[in-house]
């Protein structure tokens, strides 16, 4: 195997994927063409394709990246262990806004980066009844509310956040 070759070429997939990321902040995926990327990366079409098969080949890859990436930041964090594990959320993602911005934009089946939730926590505050509809229900609402703080430009502070998760979560 050629050292020099691989890494060419994974230099060449991770300017292709962050120019791919630029472009998504101002364009809808499906107005971004192979021509727009090899343009900016002054890369070859040719070079593009021995990477992926088309831009939607590139959003998935990039999609799974940033899944994976979240999974190992969030691996041991508790998340309802009072209201630290959610001001960790928060903070994370208001420190890093076109992560997730870029993530829900590819976002584009039921899949959900932000797919947390404790079915123990849930049992000890008597949610055992239909339990897998309150935790569809709490993901997708979890979901939404990021991407509308995400959207208003994440105006209220992480602090902010964990408390109006924590009031929607256990009422008022």
């Amino acid at each position: 195997m050629n050292v020099k070759n691989n890494k060419r070429r994974k230099e060449s997939q991770e300017k292709i994927e962050r120019t791919f990321i630029e472009l998504l902040q101002t364009h809808e995926i499906k107005n971004i063409t192979v021509s727009d990327l090899i343009k900016i990366t002054g890369l070859n079409r040719s070079t593009f394709y021995a990477n992926y098969i088309d831009i939607f080949e590139l959003a998935d890859k990039t999609r799974k990246k940033l899944e994976n990436e979240f999974s190992d930041l969030f691996a041991d964090y508790d998340y309802f262990n009072e209201r630290s594990g959610a001001l960790k959320m928060f903070t994370h993602i208001k420190e890093n806004q076109i992560f997730y911005k870029t993530y829900f934009k590819l976002c584009y089946d039921d899949k959900h980066l932000v797919s947390i939730y404790d079915a123990e926590r849930a049992k000890k505050e008597h949610i055992d009844t239909n339990l897998k509809y309150h935790i569809e229900f709490f993901r997708n609402g979890l979901n939404a509310i990021i991407k509308l703080w995400l959207a208003d430009g994440c105006k209220e502070t992480p602090e902010e956040m964990a408390n109006i998760l924590k009031q929607e979560y256990r009422g008022r």
